[in-house]
């Protein structure tokens, strides 16, 4: 809640000022001027001080009605002539150097620029030093500089400053005779500063102090005064003050009271209406957070949304606007799941930060501000660039942060926010010490009876637990259950959080249970993740993680009474955490992922199903706006669920199925951009126009999914990496929409959706497909022969994944010894290198590759001179292994080339794709190669095969070979910008009817290296870019974009 201290008090003060105009009409008889007359008079035509004071007051009012800023640079002419031509001393004199102090306060005020309040200060100082004691005026000017001194400690935090105002104001007070006509105002100012006070220094005393003083303010005004509405708001505020301290409901319930009767006292257009508004939607946001009510945050979105429309440009209320609105957006982004919402908050929340000045004692709140919205993308998103922006800004709040400020408990416990999800993301524990650190601080320097108290309990059991399941020490559980249970006791019936307490509790128990076997805590266990199911609304984003909670505690139930009535309850609730609407995709995608590593091992909880939502909902948690890179790395959180799904079909005698989820789930990033690339004919000439948008998005998509710049110098206008971010993200976003609009034409129900299982099958055309699935438990192989309609299955029971990993170590091992791992280690070969390379060879053989053989009735007579053909389909740790020369080399005839010609693929789909073509003279071949780098050892084979290459294609393409950097044409352009990994190639090619093809030989699974010639530079290919779509036969050039990443 600390979020949004600082707004409550924004118009506290500001209207001392408004009754220097009675000040100069009760000491002086200068002309009144109405205002139609007033408009036509010139500063120039006014002879006199009187004159001039009293047109400078005429502007001064209209721009306080209207906001007019050239009235109030007059205002400000007038003042200053006035002080040149007033011949007297004390008291003229000093009325002038007030007028223009009142004038420069607003002109600060409206625009910001300090030196403003300095000049007002000076003049205010003048006012006092030229005013007599005993003067009916005096009490005024006090008060003029305890204004000026509450300006700038606000302004710049000091707290001398704020001393110097309570000194002004209560000296002022006291000057003050009974009756007077500002009396009210003399209190209101008052209690401005016992509220900033309360605000610097946290002592409630000052805060009581306050709401005493406005509730004189409002006592002394009478009815219809224009200053009512102030009055009210200000007195709101101290209830707002109040709530926000001690969390009493009734005194919230009196803010909105007293906000709502000041909006309804100021007159439409009156420069103080949006903080009317603000106000309003300050208070909502605090019921919001206290009671859950949807319908109080939107009121408060629709406050702040009007304050904001209503501040003008270069107003100093400005930042304090964007920010409140992207709190709000915050909000309801936790509340509804809307993404969209959580770009607004870090839109306006960066806005924020962006306007308020450096220096200004708000910037550590608009760093902690925008922090929260940062961590907020990280869980949604999982981006970790998001978690270490929201670290490096609630870092930078917590060091602004002055030692004993009200606020430093909320900056240490979003630090430790911080740094406990990343401990969860990378499982550093000193991460987890530095946030148990915060959090205990936190604690310490919250007071009591503060309603943020179960919130600092609550993070500390959170990081206690988190302890225990890295150490497994049963005392930092026992502290977790204590924290818990700290934290469900301060939390007030019918919070909001309640749910989430008893949630967090029935947890602890359930680790004790597990851990200790006590049948006490598995019955609390139950009961309180029972209670935060019914707690929790059915449309809330978390009400799919309390069933998974609720699921995985009826288990427990199940195994310790053998009820099957829990099991059957177990899997509603599974399917209610991954397949309910109101949950995030990547948190039901993990809650599947958790149902199927059960189901597989109990039946009754249904496996094929569990993996088919997992599978679903893959490309959700690997969604496009993400960039490829985060992608990538999201899918080594998917705990290979293609090899695992594949494994639950098979064992189900659904081979088809089988088929499906492992083309499906194992590519899925490969698929996603080969989706983007698609011809859309058939939907081109049906509905032209849907086509041409979903082609132009998808381009743009492609274009945005990876996050690395381009060679060419950033234009000034360039979006920043933020606005790309956002724009990818929208960009997603409207993709799956124009898929979705698409899929429910006639027609186009299967438009760009996973092939099934017959139409992968019919890919199948030179030989069999061989797809070798290797799980923990067991390798099995699916067989797939042309011209055939169904999957054979093949099981491979002397092989599963712990060979795999035997093997690749023994292969590494091997290669290292032949001194063939890394290009610059050059050593002598090992006599042990062979051993271990002709084992693996030979356990491929026995295990996997002759069963192949038998089962596909290849080891008879087969003719060697026209050996069939296997095309190879690995998975897991088999896409490293030589399938293609396995065999048993101290055997004849023990050979996989003996019987057949290996081939691989990735996948089914790209064998699909990969249509029969011939070579003509209007294709363009261009083959790269180098052998050799000077100081690193050779690549074995590299001029052989570009050999090869020029055979096969001779006379029958257009042929280029580029061996060294001398041999490039001048035609040919490249740019290598090492720093930012980037290579531009740029090369005339003629463009015609089929798409550009383009490979290389040397890669990983992920990515490919390329190592410069001057051996300084090693560079990791993440992006290949060729047009999805021909270009125009008029266009004579295409430009070939490889964008790279520096590798270590």
């Amino acid at each position: 809640m600390s979020a949004e201290l600082g707004s409550r008090s924004a118009s506290i003060g500001y209207d001392e000022t408004l009754k220097r105009e009675d000040v100069h009409k009760a000491s002086e008889k200068g002309p009144k001027l109405e205002q139609t007359e007033e408009l036509r008079v010139d500063t120039n035509d006014c002879k006199s001080a009187k004159d001039l004071n009293a047109l400078g007051w005429s502007h001064l009012e209209q721009f306080r009605h209207n906001g007019s800023l050239s009235r109030l640079e007059q205002s400000i002419e007038c003042f200053s002539r006035a002080i040149i031509l007033t011949p007297g001393g004390p008291p003229d004199m000093s009325c002038r150097y007030a007028n223009l102090g009142v004038s420069y306060t607003d002109r600060y005020r409206r625009l910001g620029d300090l030196a403003d309040l300095e000049k007002a200060m000076e003049c205010y100082a003048h006012g006092v030093a030229l005013t007599p004691d005993g003067h009916p005026d005096i009490s005024d000017r006090h008060a003029d500089l305890g204004v000026s001194y509450n300006d700038r400690s606000r302004r710049l935090g000091e707290l001398a400053d704020m001393e110097k105002a309570i000194g002004c104001f209560t000296r002022a007070l006291a000057l003050t005779p009974v009756g007077h006509y500002n009396m009210s105002g003399r209190y209101a100012c008052l209690g401005a500063s016992y509220t900033d006070r309360y605000q610097c220094l946290g002592d409630l005393a000052d805060l009581e102090k306050a709401m005493e003083c406005y509730a004189h303010g409002v006592a002394l005004t009478p009815g219809g005064h224009p200053n009512m509405s102030r009055r009210h708001a200000e007195l709101g505020a101290s209830y707002g003050h109040r709530y926000q301290r001690l969390g009493e409901l009734e005194v919230l319930e009196k803010a909105i009271e007293c906000f709502t009767r000041a909006l309804a006292l100021t007159p439409s257009g009156h420069p103080d209406m949006s903080y009317r508004h603000a106000e309003l939607g300050v208070s909502y946001t605090d019921r919001y957070r206290r009671l859950g009510e949807l319908a109080d945050l939107e009121k408060a979105i629709e406050y702040h949304t009007r304050a904001l429309a209503l501040t003008p440009d270069g107003h100093p209320g400005m930042p304090e606007r964007h920010a409140s609105l992207g709190i709000s957006y915050g909000d309801r982004f936790r509340r509804l799941g809307n993404l969209a919402d959580l770009e607004k908050a870090v839109k306006y929340k960066t806005r924020a930060l962006v306007l308020t000045p450096e220096g200004h004692p708000d910037m550590l709140r608009r760093h902690a501000e925008l922090g929260l919205a940062y961590t907020d993308r990280y869980r949604r998103l999982g981006e970790l660039p998001d978690l270490e922006k929201a670290i490096k800004c609630h870092t930078r709040a917590l060091e602004s942060t002055p030692d004993g400020h009200p606020n430093m408990s909320h900056r240490h416990a979003e630090l430790g926010v911080s740094y406990s999800d990343r401990y969860r993301r990378l499982r550093e524990l000193s991460d987890l010490e530095k946030a148990i650190e915060c959090f205990t601080r936190a604690l310490a320097l919250t007071p009591d009876g503060y309603p943020d108290m179960s919130h600092r309990h609550a993070y500390l059991g959170v990081s206690y637990t988190d302890r225990y399941q890295g150490l497994g020490e049963v005392a930092d559980l026992e502290r977790s259950i204590e924290y818990y249970t700290r934290a469900l006791a301060l939390t007030p019936d019918g919070h909001p959080n309640m749910s989430h307490r008893h949630a967090c509790l029935g947890a602890s128990y359930t680790h004790r249970y597990q851990r200790l076997g006590y049948i006490v805590d598995l019955e609390k266990s139950f009961e309180y993740h029972t209670r935060a199911l019914a707690l929790i609304p059915d449309d809330h984003p978390d009400f799919p993680r309390q069933h998974l909670s609720y699921a995985l505690s009826l288990l427990d139930q199940y195994n310790h009474t053998g009820n099957l009535v829990y099991l059957t309850d177990s899997l509603h609730s599974f399917r209610m955490a991954s397949q309910h609407f109101s949950g995030a995709p990547r948190e039901n995608f993990q809650h599947a992922l958790h149902w199927a590593n059960l189901a597989i091992k109990q039946s009754v909880l249904n496996p094929i199903e569990a993996y088919q939502t997992a599978v679903d909902l893959l490309p959700q948690f690997i969604w496009l706006g993400a960039t490829t890179s985060q992608r990538y790395q999201d899918l080594l959180l998917t705990d290979n669920l293609a090899v695992k799904a594949c494994y639950a079909a098979i064992q189900s005698s659904n081979y088809s199925l089988a088929l499906e989820w492992l083309e499906h789930a194992r590519c899925v990033v490969w698929n996603q951009s080969m989706m983007l690339r698609s011809p859309l004919d058939q939907l081109h000439s049906s509905y032209p126009d849907l086509a041409t948008r979903l082609e132009s998005i998808s381009s743009q998509l492609h274009t945005h999914s990876f996050d690395t710049q381009q060679v060419q110098p950033a234009k000034s206008d360039s979006l920043t990496p933020e606005q790309v971010g956002q724009q990818r993200r929208h960009l997603a976003a409207e993709y799956h929409n124009l898929l979705s609009h698409t899929r429910e034409l006639p027609g186009f129900e299967k438009f760009l959706q996973p092939l099934k299982a017959d139409r992968l099958i019919s890919a199948v055309r030179n030989g069999p497909v061989v797809i070798l699935n290797c799980h923990t438990d067991s390798c099995d192989a699916l067989v797939i022969m042309p011209k055939h309609d169904q999957v054979a299955y093949l099981p491979l029971p002397r092989f599963e994944e712990h060979k795999a990993r035997l093997a690749c170590s023994q292969l590494v091992e091997s290669l290292g010894k032949k001194g063939q791992r890394q290009r610059g280690v050059k050593r002598r070969d090992e006599p042990s290198y062979e051993e271990g390379f002709v084992s693996v060879l030979g356990t491929l053989w026995s295990d996997i590759v002759q069963p192949v053989l038998s089962h596909l009735g290849f080891l008879g007579n087969t003719p060697r001179d026209h050996l069939p053909h296997i095309t190879w389909c690995p998975t897991g740790l088999l896409t490293f292994l030589p399938l293609h020369a396995a065999g048993d080399y101290s055997q004849p005839q023990s050979r996989i080339y003996n019987y057949a010609i290996s081939s691989y693929t990735p996948t089914l789909t790209a064998l699909l794709a990969s249509t029969p073509s011939q070579l003509n003279r209007s294709c363009q071949v261009l083959a790269i190669g180098q052998a050799t780098t000077p100081g690193l050892s050779r690549l074995p084979g590299t001029t052989k095969e570009l050999v090869h290459v020029q055979a096969h294609t001779h006379n029958k393409a257009d042929y280029t070979q580029l061996m060294t950097a001398r041999q490039l044409p001048q035609p040919f352009l490249m740019q290598w910008n090492t720093t930012t990994g980037s290579i531009w190639l740029a090369t005339p090619v003629r463009t015609s009817g089929i798409q550009s093809r383009a490979a290389f030989t040397c890669m990983t699974a992920l990515s490919t290296c390329l190592l410069s010639t001057d051996g300084r530079s090693r560079t990791r290919v993440s992006h290949f870019s060729l047009p999805a779509r021909p270009r125009p036969v008029t266009r004579t050039c295409l430009t070939k974009q490889f964008i790279l990443h520096p590798a270590c």
